[in-house]
């Protein structure tokens, strides 16, 4: 199913709300989560916190915009022992219709890609939360399971290395035909992007993949993802937003 750019930003803008207080400032460097600076993409959003990440549901795409995580080198240590438990849940916290259900997904062609992985998740409870539908979005099978799955890892071995990390995870929608999944019509991201901030280092970067079957990954700068995404991290240290790393080792 396609869905016209024009009625998406028609949708975005039907209602337009200010940013609260966050509920969960833990999983954001400096307690400053990242702001929706798109007046229009702020339409139907609801923050969501979990026991070891948050995120900001879109009532709109029917996923989150970004989920945000502070990993450790502990808890990935930890993570590794974690059972996957593969129980997808719809979020009961959400308002009727915001959420994306269980059977838009089915034979949609699609993977149901998390945002904040499950592999980062360091105890039971946050495994489990990891696969509700609002820390979802529609990917593409062979995108989820190759290039990404080694981005999440490349995050984690940095992570280990640094000793901690901030990451924001998240989908982006351009173009004039956006596509959409399910009675609920879900958004299908056209690219998925991860923040990533080692405060010990002092780096900070973004990496960027086209929502496809592809093996390659594209480098940018914190503030060039940002202009990207309508998003703004106030958290990470504005000298290192346009500082550019080569590559991550290992994907």
């Amino acid at each position: 199913m396609q869905f016209r750019f024009k009625a998406l930003a028609a949708a975005l803008g039907l209602v337009c709300i200010s940013a609260a207080a966050s509920d969960c400032p833990q999983f954001s460097p400096g307690g400053r989560e990242p702001v929706v600076v798109n007046a229009k993409m702020r339409a139907a959003t609801q923050e969501v916190c979990y026991t070891d990440f948050a995120l900001l549901h879109s009532g709109v795409t029917h996923g989150p915009l970004w989920s945000a995580e502070h990993l450790t080198a502990q808890g990935i240590d930890q993570a590794k022992n974690n059972t996957r438990t593969n129980r997808f849940f719809v979020e009961k916290r959400l308002p009727p219709g915001a959420s994306a259900q269980l059977s838009d997904y089915k034979k949609s062609g699609f993977d149901r890609g998390h945002m904040s992985p499950a592999g980062d998740r360091a105890s039971k409870k946050g495994m489990a939360e990891s696969f509700s539908l609002a820390n979802i979005v529609p990917q593409d099978p062979s995108n989820n399971r190759r290039i990404w799955a080694r981005i999440e890892e490349a995050v984690r071995r940095l992570t280990e290395q640094s000793g901690e990390a901030f990451v924001v995870t998240g989908p982006l929608f351009s173009g004039r035909q956006l596509q959409t999944i399910g009675e609920s019509r879900v958004f299908v991201p056209t690219q998925l992007y991860k923040v990533v901030y080692l405060p010990q280092r002092q780096i900070a970067f973004a990496v960027l993949v086209d929502n496809a079957s592809t093996e390659t990954y594209t480098m940018k700068t914190v503030r060039e993802l940002e202009a990207m995404s309508g998003l703004a991290g106030p958290g990470r240290p504005a000298g290192l937003k346009d500082k550019r790393i080569g590559g991550l080792k290992g994907v």
